[in-house]
């Protein structure tokens, strides 16, 4: 189970990016937000892989 966070945790950072991308027309604000929580993720996805 241990293994399996990390790759949720970069899934997660995915469907936020593509959230923030797909909002960026609509609200720029909320956007630049799921873009940073979706920046917190995937990195704190790659440290838990270790690659960071």
């Amino acid at each position: 189970m241990d293994g399996l966070w990390p790759v949720l945790l970069i899934a997660l950072g995915g469907l936020l990016a593509g959230g923030a991308f797909s909002l960026w027309k609509v609200n720029k604000v909320i956007s630049v937000l799921l873009g940073g929580c979706a920046a917190l993720a995937v990195a704190s996805g790659a440290l838990r892989l270790g690659y960071l």
